[in-house]
């Protein structure tokens, strides 16, 4: 029988609703942002670039500096290599953590289920797991590109529906497959993570993009926000600005 999900993690007000991404090269350029954001938005999140510069001591001075933190480094591995990581993951103290669904139930259902045992038998709060769908980078194209005929959302549902299933606490996705996945999956605890937001369309590498009040209005529960914050002259500025618009949308 699966275990019931991370439902300790209530969601209040606004700007915990809001991660941004410090997807930057260094980690000295990321404790500016970070002291520049404190306060102002809810989580940070540490991605591939980072984390190989900087490793996992700087994700441990962001959660011993009592910073939530998703850890988005999407493993995909043997069931085995992936459930040691994502337990090593919640010794740093991390908030969240994701796999890549295409790592298929074994390997989902494995990192759960040790993820869970080694949390409560070492007496640390463990982070929520989430597993990525489809990037949205990625389109109907790119996906045919690899062999996948299905649409990018008809391959998001699926592999939702299979995250679910495997006992993982949600998913990472488009905000503009949200609202079939919360149709699709059969729990009000399911967390759904959307990148790719934007105040209005882009003309970057993200093809499947909405702005944050389409994404709430769509059933995110979490929304990911890169390049608007990071690169603005003003990036406090910019990121009230995404937690006014949120305060709208979630009203």
């Amino acid at each position: 029988m699966t275990e019931p999900r991370a439902a300790a993690y209530p969601v209040q007000q606004a700007k915990d609703r809001i991660i941004v991404a410090l997807d930057v090269a260094t980690a000295a350029e990321a404790r500016t942002i970070v002291a520049e954001l404190d306060g102002v938005v809810g989580t940070f999140k540490v991605g591939s670039q980072l984390f190989t510069a900087a490793g996992p001591e700087f994700v441990k001075e962001l959660t011993n500096g009592a910073h939530r933190v998703f850890l988005d480094l999407k493993f995909h591995d043997i069931p085995n290599t992936v459930a040691n990581a994502v337990v090593e993951a919640a010794r740093l103290g991390v908030w969240m953590v994701n796999v890549h669904a295409l790592g298929g139930r074994e390997m989902m259902k494995h990192a759960a289920d040790s993820l869970r045992r080694i949390s409560e038998a070492e007496g640390i709060r463990r982070p929520l797991l989430t597993a990525v769908t489809v990037l949205t980078s990625s389109n109907d194209d790119d996906l045919r590109q690899v062999g996948i005929e299905a649409t990018a959302q008809e391959q998001v549902i699926r592999l939702a529906s299979l995250a679910s299933e495997c006992g993982l606490d949600g998913v990472v996705a488009s905000p503009l497959e949200a609202r079939s996945i919360r149709s699709s999956v059969d729990s009000k605890d399911f967390a759904i993570v959307t990148p790719g937001i934007r105040h209005a369309a882009t003309n970057d590498d993200q093809k499947r993009v909405t702005t944050v009040a389409e994404a709430f209005a769509n059933g995110s529960t979490y929304v990911v926000i890169g390049r608007p914050i990071v690169g603005a002259a003003d990036r406090s500025a910019a990121a009230r600005l995404f937690v006014e618009e949120a305060e709208k949308a979630i009203q």
